[in-house]
């Protein structure tokens, strides 16, 4: 089969998008609706080319599919040897590729409306095509160098789209500002949070990668995982050390524990930022990155039993800040911001879910798992948000005491987000419930029990604040300016009605994409040669149960605080000190935040002023004052000897070649 028109699809699906991108500020001088219908087509262009690459899943292909060319040799330099370019077509790749292209297409068709006016668009689509652009990139990229290249564009796009409305309006104090006193902040810091937040992760990544290639001899993920059988036993220990460094870069990007804090606060930006990389895709590259190096932890854990540790810190990681996240949602204040923990929590699951899959033979459960719950996930996680940002456009307002009663006014959305928050919850038969169910079937096989209790408790909160949050937003009385609520226009609530229909029939024809994802990728990663694989069995009913279980349990609270409105959730607190001192203890996030900005922030802060201060004004300056006053000083003092008499010059070029003449002849003796 030729496979090159297979590459040059994917090569197009993230070129065409960064033309896009470069082209923007010249179709702005055309006129605005060339500019932003412009940008639209290049998104639309990208989604086209990942599209064509989906018969691949169906066809008797020999994965991987690789295309790609040496483009830095170092000769004599066997760390780097040579570094390539090239696209890795398998079904990891495609099927993520689609992923960020679909929802990212119809997120830019949701920007029209949404973003209709604003005085910076042309900034916004420039950023926003680029984004893409190196979204698709990292997901397609042959090699941790050049995937490396779309992972720091795709955290440069969110450190300018995060902070997008930088001059952090007090007037904007209700629409994009994030959290409350004393832990408010505005557009332009929560955009540098983002940004040192996760360079933190990035260098612990670099510093793994960097191992690897002094190690292994390779950054290809075709090469990696037959070279680093071949790795001398002394240099053995270090390839787990680098598989947990690389993971602090994923732990950062997907905001993980202890790197989860940036998320919650990216809320600043718009809505459809948030849908598009706080929700959809570029949270979901740490989970990526995950899964591109399972197969690789799994086989040198066969001659590396330390390996393993790689799968110990994913699991508990994911267990952990998916129960933490989840527990925060369910006080938040704000409505982006439920949703943005409760990304933290699923992306938790995600990790959880492959983490436990690398610890029992039956790993296809957990691999699959995972990326059947990041498909769901991205689908109807990218419809509250974008559904939430109609909300709070016609509310004006962020705060869910703000809101109440919408349903009346909004049907189009509350229909549309009361579909994706269902399946948040996880309710058959909806495609969370399938995905959610095997992630916890992931941990059974494994016979982590602990882990899989906090995936049940998770699943308890995750209902409880996915219908309190429909509660507050749709029913209860009506504020006083209900009346000029009215629905979203018909650019914006298409695509979000799409992606909650989607998640309807994504869940119905759920077995069947199960069986067909398991398939798939059983037959690739036996083709990487990864040890026996048993037979994905018949579900337990112990996991439905427990899910079942868990979703009454969470929902019927909620239901009868939220919905039914039968008594006032802050009376209740109230009575209970206990009860009110642990709602304050969630709503301040654990003091996690606080503790880093004490910690971290502010003594860095401080220490920089210190040497702003004591040192580069009182020494550094004081230096460059004198050196330049005596560069001045030495400049005068030549300039002394330029007296413009022709005679003076000649007699100074002749003692100057004397001089010469003296230097070469007393060297030559």
């Amino acid at each position: 089969m030729n496979v090159q028109p297979w590459i040059n699809l994917a090569w197009l699906s993230w070129i065409l998008p960064l033309i896009g991108a470069l082209l923007t500020p010249l179709l702005a001088k055309v006129g605005e609706k060339v500019r932003d219908y412009g940008a639209v087509l290049f998104s639309f262009l990208a989604m086209l080319m990942t599209l064509q690459l989906l018969p691949l899943l169906w066809m008797d292909v020999e994965w991987p599919i690789h295309g790609g060319f040496s483009w830095v040799l170092v000769p004599g330099a066997p760390i780097l040897g040579k570094i390539g370019a090239g696209m890795l077509l398998d079904p990891l790749s495609v099927i993520m590729a689609n992923i960020v292209a679909v929802i990212s297409f119809l997120i830019m068709v949701y920007s029209l409306g949404y973003m209709h006016g604003d005085p910076g668009l042309t900034r916004y689509w420039f950023f926003m095509n680029f984004f893409i652009a190196n979204m698709l990139l990292l997901v397609l990229s042959d090699n941790l160098i050049l995937m490396l290249v779309g992972w720091e564009g795709v955290g440069l796009c969110s450190y300018a789209l995060i902070g997008y409305w930088y001059q952090d309006s007090k007037e904007g104090w209700l629409h994009y500002w994030v959290g409350e006193p004393p832990e408010a902040y505005p557009p332009s810091h929560c955009g540098m949070k983002a940004f040192m937040v996760t360079r933190f992760g990035d260098l612990l990544m670099i510093a793994g990668i960097l191992i690897l290639a002094s190690t292994v001899g390779s950054l290809n993920f075709t090469e990696l995982v037959e070279m680093g059988k071949n790795v001398p036993a002394g240099l053995q220990p270090l390839l787990p050390i680098a598989l947990i460094l690389i993971l602090g870069g994923a732990i950062g990007k997907s905001a993980q524990l202890p790197l989860m804090e940036w998320l919650p606060d990216a809320m600043a930006g718009p809505s459809s930022v948030s849908a598009l990389i706080h929700a959809a895709t570029m949270v979901k590259a740490g989970v990526y990155l995950v899964a591109r190096l399972f197969p690789i932890a799994l086989a040198w854990s066969m001659s590396i039993p330390a390996a393993l540790n790689f799968f110990y810190a994913v699991m508990w990681i994911g267990a952990v800040t998916a129960f933490i996240s989840a527990s925060q949602a369910a006080v938040s204040s704000e409505l982006k911001k439920v949703l943005a923990y409760s990304t933290v929590s699923q992306i938790g699951y995600m990790m959880m879910a492959l983490g436990a899959g690398g610890l029992t033979a039956s790993f296809i459960t957990g691999y699959v798992g995972s990326l059947f719950h990041l498909m769901n996930h991205a689908v109807f996680k990218a419809a509250l948000f974008l559904a939430s940002g109609s909300i709070i456009h016609a509310c004006g307002s962020r705060f869910l005491r703000d809101m109440g009663g919408l349903r009346k006014y909004m049907p189009i959305t509350f229909y549309s987000m009361l579909f994706a928050a269902l399946a948040l919850m996880g309710l058959p038969p909806f495609g969370g419930f399938w995905s959610k169910d095997l992630v916890l079937s992931a941990t059974l096989s494994a016979g982590e029990y602990a882990v899989f209790l906090i995936g049940v408790i998770t699943a308890i909160l995750t209902a409880f604040y996915s219908l309190r949050m429909i509660g507050l937003v749709f029913y209860g009385s009506s504020r006083e300016e209900s009346r000029e609520v009215h629905e979203a226009p018909k650019s914006m609530w298409t695509p979000y009605l799409i992606l909650a229909a989607l998640s309807l029939i994504i869940g119905l024809v759920a077995p069947m994409l199960e069986h067909g994802l398991e398939r798939i990728f059983s037959e690739y990663l036996l083709l990487s040669e990864i040890s026996k694989v048993q037979e994905v069995g018949a579900v337990s009913f112990v996991v439905p149960t427990a899910s079942i279980l868990a979703l009454i349990i969470g929902a019927i609270p909620a239901y009868l605080l939220y919905v039914k409105r039968a008594k006032d959730p802050g009376e209740i607190t109230s009575r209970h000190a206990s009860l009110e001192a642990i709602r304050k203890f969630l709503f301040r996030r654990y003091y996690l935040n606080a503790f880093y900005y004490r910690v971290i922030a502010y003594p860095s802060i401080r220490l920089g002023q210190l040497l702003f201060s004591g040192f580069e004004r009182k020494v550094l300056d004081r230096f460059n004052y004198a050196l330049s006053s005596a560069a001045c000083g030495v400049s005068n003092a030549v300039r002394k000897v330029h007296t413009g008499v022709l005679n003076h010059y000649v007699i100074g070029m002749g003692v100057g070649a004397l001089i010469l003449l003296l230097i070469f002849l007393i060297g030559g003796a």
